[in-house]
């Protein structure tokens, strides 16, 4: 089998780095120190994917040379410097790596939220660097019970807003495309009237720059706010207008603002650094060494997956539009592809065809759950570049037959997704669901009950229901060296058992077919997720 050439195109943390490097299926090639003319005229054309940062453009020319492009992943959240629609138009999915640093985001939100309230930064400054003890100088503000606005309930302002509230603040949130119910669980109010959000003590903004947020705090907004209302951006340069905030900050009406983004960056020469009443910080938003870290294991992760078909996690240029479904659908898509995989490695021949079954809130995006699926099965078998933009397309191509079933309520589960799979050799059934913890779980295999976490290096071991079986099975695997480290059984009332087993190591041929030949063995399949 040949290798899959994955190009980190900028500095990533060295864990994702070797990530790349010890999977033997990966060609890694590290072009960060590359000019880049050499990059994308010598490299990119070779590349099946690729990481990029915010140093590599991905425009018009780097397209035109990515010939044997899958995907592109960014490591990071903004994907300002790549041209999305150039991507979708030859079928290259962008993806980005939107959570990595969801937590360092949330605390420095909550830095300058705190910093503005105390003005603990020229409190500092007048004591450390002025040597002035002055403290009935530094009056400052109490979080608890001031109302704060939140614009955008996603990963980072959902957080921030968790632990506003552990700070006694009343929140208050406006987002047009999520479900009210995921605010007021949280004892949280949520508006669709934005005036409601300029009549908050503290407003902080939490959304993606585009046509529809760009300056969404301007002029005419701020005159509708309290005055000494506090500003607070830690996402975008350019979703509060700077001159309406220059403006605004210089007579007090804005009493205090923290800001980490701006338009133009370096911004070491912005007129906002003169003003005496703000906080700023250099786009510090993923400056940890833990979001780093995660970035680089993400993007690693997304590459290898992109590369082997398995998924596209977070991929921007999807077949749906995003605005329309709630969030909790894109989990399942992405699941729904990687069981798609994982069936396609347990019956490998011919696709004949592929059933998607949708029960509770899932049944009404069984459609778009279908193409995800499609492109997990396909990807494993096909010498075809398998992607969203495509996967009809060749599947009836080949004469596959997609199928989808929207079903009632599942009697156990809010939300459950059943994919068969049909090949000339036999049916494979999986059903799975994403709970609380937000861990994509297998809960039945083949008319099989189990529970089991979606992912990693798994055996699925059928036999026949007697005595020993357990012990015979952890012995064989102990004589490879391979250790287990969740081993899930259910059994039926044909007298027979499956035994979904994870393991921490690549499991070879020799081991496999010493399992089955276990006396006990009716069947034993090996997938890597």
């Amino acid at each position: 089998m040949s290798k899959y050439t994955v190009v980190v195109c900028d500095h990533i943390h060295e864990a994702g780095l070797k990530m790349l490097q010890d999977d033997e299926n990966i060609n890694y090639v590290f072009a960060a120190d590359i000019d880049k003319k050499e990059l994308v005229e010598e490299i990119i054309p070779t590349a099946d994917v690729a990481i990029t940062r915010s140093s590599t453009n991905v425009d018009a020319n780097f397209i035109k040379h990515a010939k044997n492009m899958k995907a592109i992943v960014r490591a990071g959240v903004g994907v300002d410097n790549v041209d999305i629609p150039g991507c979708s138009k030859e079928g290259i999915i962008v993806m980005n790596v939107p959570t990595a640093n969801t937590i360092a985001a949330v605390e420095l939100t909550m830095t300058h939220m705190l910093s503005c309230m105390r003005m603990f930064p020229y409190s500092h400054n007048h004591l450390k660097t002025d040597r002035v003890w002055k403290r009935e100088k530094w009056y400052g503000h109490e979080l608890k019970g001031k109302k704060l606005g939140i614009i955008g309930f996603g990963n980072i302002g959902s957080r921030v807003a968790k632990r506003a509230k552990a700070f006694e603040m009343d929140i208050i949130a406006y987002d047009p495309y999520i479900h009210p119910s995921k605010v007021t669980d949280l004892d949280m109010t949520y508006t669709k009237n934005f005036e409601d959000i300029l009549g908050c003590d503290i407003i902080t903004i939490h959304t993606p720059k585009n046509q529809e947020t760009l300056n969404m705090i301007d002029e005419a907004e701020i005159a509708k706010m309290k005055d000494g209302v506090v500003l607070i951006n830690c996402a975008r340069g350019g979703l509060y207008n700077e001159d309406a905030l220059y403006k605004n900050l210089k007579s007090e009406k804005i009493r205090f603002a923290g800001i980490d983004v701006f338009i133009k960056e370096p911004a070491t020469d912005h007129p906002l650094l003169e003003l005496d009443n703000i906080t700023v910080s250099p786009h510090l938003g993923a400056n940890t060494f833990e979001s780093q870290y995660n970035i680089g294991i993400q993007a690693a992760t997304n590459a290898i997956e992109a590369a082997k078909g398995i998924a596209y996690p977070h991929a921007m240029n999807l077949p749906i539009d995003e605005s329309k479904i709630p969030s909790f659908v894109k989990p399942f898509l992405e699941m729904g592809q990687k069981i798609g995989f994982l069936e396609s490695q347990i019956n490998k021949s011919q696709i004949i065809s592929i059933k998607v079954s949708g029960y509770g809130e899932i049944a009404k995006y069984v459609e778009s759950l279908s193409t995800f699926v499609a492109v997990g099965a396909m990807s494993q078998n096909s010498s075809d570049t398998i992607n969203y933009v495509n996967a009809e397309f060749v599947a009836k191509e080949k004469g596959i037959n997609i199928e989808v079933e929207s079903c009632g309520d599942s009697s156990v589960y809010k939300n459950l997704i059943t994919i068969k799979l049909t090949t000339s050799e036999g049916t494979t059934t999986i059903s799975a669901t994403i709970f609380d913890d937000n861990v994509h779980r297998i809960v039945a295999i083949d008319g099989f009950d189990i529970e089991v976490a979606l992912g990693g290096d798994m055996i699925m071991f059928k036999n026949t229901d007697v005595p020993g079986v357990i012990g015979s099975v952890g012995a064989t695997l102990a004589k490879y060296n391979i250790n287990i480290s969740v081993f899930s059984l259910a059994r039926n009332d044909k007298s027979e058992a499956l035994a979904v087993i994870l393991v921490d190591d690549a499991v070879s041929e020799a081991a496999l077919k010493e399992l089955s030949e276990l006396d006990a063995c009716v069947g034993v399949n090996y997938a890597k997720i």
